[in-house]
């Protein structure tokens, strides 16, 4: 769903990207209290492999595909906060050096796929485990149905921006039944992602999934022939530096979708491609400011072969993606600890 250059006019363009940077401004402060030495590594994975299974388009009905947009996955894993910096880390990767999504539109691409998608998806997950009964299994139920909502969600949204600012006359009702229509399918597609990767990180390491923390149901004992609540024991403590297995793991995995896997992603164009196609939002669309960039397109130019080209643009897409957002994570935990100051200790008596 990267809307590029032209979709949207400059003034309403301007007021989404106010908007995305407040978001991001928001979250930078928010992403301090979820964010610890064992979290900030492991959130520039997220997006390093959001931005991988982003490249692998699947097919949703005739000559349509979709892909992951991530934000509910973001969200679960490491935080609404950390999420939408997350989102936001790719689309800015992505539309300078692979000139996906315009640049003009960046504002309008994390408003809708960033922003919008994380606070419904994050706001449908915390209801849920909190309604259903405490669990592992909870936390992948409601990641499915999160992630199903905020899809459609998300075409909902732009579907608002184009009624404000959109540069061709096309019905609204028209541009939101297709756009809705189609986006419910990729939901599924992106509820089913979601819930596999967030079911196996839990089963894994629970502890480190921003979205399972507290959901341990209680220990039961019983007492004169009922159950009660066994007495709280002291958590043990947890090693401070990075899981390294899980990180390693999560890295080749990204570099195995990006640089091999999407090679056999769908072609066809994604929703909102067809839905422009189909309805002629796309007729003021402009050429992108990075279309002459060495990686557009997700190829590496002058190399001929398109597996090897689409691979080793996707492995540097990954290996980008994920230094960038780990420095960005691991500058936000140090300004945490910087304004955290020394622990005070008192003086001796």
């Amino acid at each position: 769903m990267h809307v590029p250059d032209g979709f949207i006019d400059a003034p309403v363009s301007v007021a989404a990207g106010a908007v995305a940077a407040g978001a991001v401004a928001v979250s930078l402060r928010g992403a301090r209290r979820e964010l610890d030495e064992r979290t900030a590594p492991l959130a520039g994975l997220v997006a390093a492999f959001i931005f991988a299974v982003q490249m692998l388009n699947f097919p949703v009905a005739a000559g349509t595909s979709g892909h992951l947009l991530g934000g509910a996955l973001a969200a679960i894993l490491v935080g609404p906060y950390t999420g939408v910096l997350c989102i936001s880390v790719v689309l800015l990767m992505q539309g300078i050096l692979f000139a996906d999504g315009g640049l003009t539109a960046l504002g309008v691409n994390i408003t809708v796929m960033g922003v919008v998608t994380v606070l419904v998806s994050y706001g449908i997950f915390r209801g849920l485990v909190k309604a259903l009964p405490r669990g592992r299994r909870t936390v992948t139920i409601a990641s499915f149905v999160a992630a199903l909502v905020s899809v459609p969600a998300a075409a909902c949204a732009f579907t608002a921006i184009y009624a404000v600012g959109g540069t061709t006359d096309v019905p609204v009702g028209k541009v939101l039944t297709a756009m809705a229509g189609v986006h419910v399918l990729i939901g599924i597609g992106e509820a089913v992602i979601t819930m596999l990767t967030v079911g196996a990180v839990v089963a894994v390491r629970p502890d480190l999934v921003h979205g399972a923390r507290g959901l341990a149901a209680p220990l039961k004992l019983r007492v004169g022939g009922a159950l009660v609540d066994a007495p709280a024991a002291h958590p043990a403590p947890v090693a401070a530096r990075p899981p390294r297995a899980i990180w390693a793991t999560g890295l080749v995995t990204a570099l195995v979708l990006a640089g091999f896997v999407s090679f056999y992603a769908s072609a066809s164009p994604d929703g909102l491609e067809k839905v422009a196609a189909d309805k002629g939002i796309d007729k003021k669309a402009e050429e992108h400011a990075s279309k002459d960039s060495p990686l557009a397109d997700y190829g590496v130019r002058d190399i001929a072969d398109p597996r090897v080209s689409g691979g080793l643009a996707g492995v540097i897409g990954v290996g980008v993606t994920v230094v960038a957002g780990t420095g960005i994570f691991w500058s936000v935990r140090r300004r945490q600890t910087k304004d955290a100051g020394p622990a005070h200790v008192p003086d001796a008596v």
